[in-house]
């Protein structure tokens, strides 16, 4: 079973979706279930088809939340001290085509959010980045072409 690495901050994330699942989204959807059957027949209740739909959706997060928890390896990126770039890292890049400089942190498949700065370690640049450091030139190839970057600073914060 492979381990599952995600920041501090992307543990609790989980932690607080799968609480939230638990204690306020599937008990609504049980009592949704419960009062779309008192409407009588269940083959053309419209309501009841979504809220049982809905349920499976609930259940089947759950499930993935408590698997991802269970194999979760948690870093704190402050404590973590490093010339390359892992998993927890805070890149400062220059895009070479553009002169535009872009900073990520690289983190957990859950937690990434671009538009935020956070870069999942599976995707196309946090895996070229991985083993870098600072000075290096990367090229990666993603879905919209070949991309160069220039390193320019790596932080554990």
């Amino acid at each position: 079973m492979a381990r599952e690495p995600m920041t501090v901050r992307g543990y609790n994330k989980l932690k607080d979706e799968l609480k939230l699942l638990k204690s306020e989204e599937r008990p609504s959807v049980i009592k949704a279930i419960e009062e779309a059957r008192a409407h009588g027949d269940l083959s053309e209740n419209a309501e009841y088809h979504a809220a049982k739909e809905k349920q499976g959706l609930i259940e089947g997060r759950i499930v993935e939340i408590e698997d991802k928890l269970s194999r979760a390896e948690v870093f704190n990126p402050s404590e973590l001290n490093s010339t390359n770039i892992t998993f927890g890292a805070t890149v400062t890049l220059i895009d070479e085509d553009t002169d535009e400089e872009v900073k990520y942190q690289i983190v957990g498949t859950d937690e990434s959010d671009i538009k935020n700065g956070l870069l999942s370690i599976t995707s196309p640049v946090g895996r070229a980045l991985i083993g870098k450091s600072e000075g290096d030139n990367v090229e990666v190839k993603t879905p919209k072409g070949t991309k160069d970057y220039e390193i320019i600073k790596v932080e554990f914060i």
